[in-house]
């Protein structure tokens, strides 16, 4: 037995410790657990406090559904905000989840070692860019770009070719509706492929080398035992990037138009909850504006509640060894 050894083996025990450690450690874990729940019940009680006036004179329903938002003449409500958010928030999902999933796929299955940390790399680097910077490159860059590039052009074409899809597409301008969407996806591609990639890597080895051993290819091997294994944390990534699209401020509001438009076309301007939260906070000096903005905020807590319970749901009803969909 070495000295160190001996060393260890006279350690005594506080009795006291012996007693109260494992109380008093799980106690603090206790509190610390507790107060994250206990902030999020705060939290929605603050919003119903302050958004109730405005809830009880509109009703429950009735500022859910309403289209006009008129701060001056007293009338909120508040479908558009609502409309535009899930709209930009599924719909930059819609584009977001096959570039990439196919990203992590990339990264973790084909590339080799040195690209792959390359590519990991800049995935990171790309979610860690503050949203107001990602708004100030599509403000100078991008909306110019596709306002020049594709929203002219094409309206130029369906006014000549297909009149009937004129509506639909609206009058073009820069800050619209179509590239709040696509900013939006480019900026929850890094999350699900971050949360597609370490799914891919807790896939145990011996499920591709079973598949290996049965003759399967590449893609067969990915297909048939690498993906269905971490179906799981796939779905629940893309539905955590969700709601990370739902809760979007910044490059939102700042490419989006902020126009209460119903319904919404491609080519012109929309809103969203957290848009109209940040752009009229300042303004709200009248009670009902003010109570009426704070309603909306309890509405999009609502929303991302549900969103986060629907995530945890998909991860748990997908996971191997789990019940099928």
């Amino acid at each position: 037995m070495n000295k160190g050894t001996r060393g260890y083996s006279r350690r005594r025990v506080s009795p006291i410790y012996r007693s109260w450690g494992d109380f008093i450690f799980s106690t603090i874990l206790l509190m610390l657990g507790a107060s994250i729940i206990f902030l999020a019940i705060a939290m929605a009680w603050v919003l119903w406090r302050e958004g109730s006036p405005s809830i009880r004179r509109h009703g429950f329903f009735g500022f859910l559904m309403g289209s006009t938002w008129d701060p001056v003449g007293g009338v909120h409500g508040a479908r558009p905000f609502i409309t535009g958010t899930l709209i930009t928030s599924f719909s930059s999902l819609l584009i977001a989840f096959i570039p990439a999933v196919s990203a992590a796929v990339i990264s973790a299955e084909y590339a080799p070692s040195w690209l792959a940390r390359i590519i990991d790399t800049l995935i990171d680097l790309l979610a860690a860019i503050p949203s107001v910077v990602i708004g100030i490159w599509g403000i100078f860059v991008f909306a110019p770009f596709m306002r020049d590039r594709i929203y002219l052009p094409l309206s130029f074409w369906a006014a000549d070719h297909a009149p009937r899809l004129l509506p639909a597409l609206g009058n073009p301008v820069s800050y619209n509706l179509t590239t709040a969407v696509i900013v939006l996806s480019f900026m929850i591609i890094p999350y699900i492929t971050a949360l597609t990639r370490d799914a891919i890597h807790l896939v145990p080895k011996d499920q591709r080398e079973a598949a290996w051993a049965l003759g399967a290819t590449r893609w067969e091997v990915i297909r048939l035992a690498v993906l269905p294994y971490a179906r799981g944390g796939i779905a629940a990534g893309a539905v955590l990037s969700l709601a990370r699209a739902v809760g979007e401020t910044m490059a939102v509001a700042m490419l989006i138009g902020n126009a209460n438009n119903l319904p919404f076309r491609l080519f012109q301007p929309a809103t969203t909850m957290p848009a109209v939260i940040v752009n009229e906070f300042r303004e709200a000096v009248e009670q009902m504006h003010y109570a009426s903005l704070m309603a909306v905020g309890l509405y999009l807590f609502i929303i991302a509640f549900i969103v986060n319970l629907a995530a945890a749901s998909i991860q748990k009803r997908l996971s191997v060894g789990g019940r099928m969909l």
